[in-house]
């Protein structure tokens, strides 16, 4: 029997959502291990001064194994 643990986490990116995902998932594996499922939730874009896309983020939901003692 196993259990998980669910975190959620923002990733951001110039170019687009899936890179914005992508930079969460990696960023949480450096320091998460046995990370096994990733959802992305939301999307969003900030926007600058103009009204122009300055940046894409994507709200991801990490499950990785927990390991309690």
């Amino acid at each position: 029997m196993s259990v998980y643990k669910v975190i959620e986490v923002v990733g951001t990116s110039q170019t687009g959502w899936e890179d914005a995902a992508k930079n969460a998932v990696e960023t949480a594996g450096k320091t998460l291990k046995g990370l096994r499922v990733a959802e992305v939730g939301e999307l969003d874009m900030k926007l600058d001064e103009a009204g122009k896309v300055a940046s894409y983020r994507a709200k991801v939901r990490i499950s990785f194994k927990y390991e309690g003692s």
